[in-house]
């Protein structure tokens, strides 16, 4: 399964949010929104990566003013990100690897989407059980053996 897929099978809804914005914008947007993460854009560029997680930090550094902080001061700069012919396993590897529950699908300099670890297990689910149903269909239909034929 490519990333592509994934993103079909999630939808392609956009979340992002400019670096100067205060991370206070960002939670209520996030939490609205109910998603896990913001792109962070630029001048039309992709500059970085907001996730609860790097909220989370900012909280833990900047205690009770964390909410007027800009985007810019807790966002992860220049993230990994996918492509959308990227196959789904490796996709998996470098989310893995690189410890990010979120990667952005790029095509060039246009995002297409982002992908969650989430969206990740639900298209591995909804592949096996699809596989699952063909082979039980195999199954089913299989042809008679050779001994049924003999006996007849």
């Amino acid at each position: 399964m490519l990333v592509s897929e994934i993103l079909a099978i999630k939808g392609k809804v956009l979340y992002t949010i400019a670096p100067s914005k205060t991370l206070g914008e960002a939670v209520e947007i996030m939490t609205e929104q109910d998603v896990g993460s913001l792109v962070v854009f630029s001048h039309g560029q992709m500059t970085g990566m907001l996730t609860f997680r790097e909220v989370l930090k900012a909280l833990h550094k900047a205690g009770a003013r964390w909410a007027e902080l800009p985007v810019e001061e807790a966002m992860l700069s220049g993230p990994l990100s996918a492509a959308p012919n990227m196959e789904m396993d490796e996709l998996r590897r470098l989310m893995v690897a690189h410890h990010q529950r979120y990667l952005p699908v790029m095509d060039g300099n246009t995002l297409l989407g982002v992908v969650s670890f989430h969206d990740v297990a639900k298209a591995v689910l909804e592949e096996q059980s699809f596989e699952n149903r063909m082979l039980k269909n195999y199954i089913r239909n299989w042809p008679a053996s050779d001994e049924d034929d003999s006996e007849k």
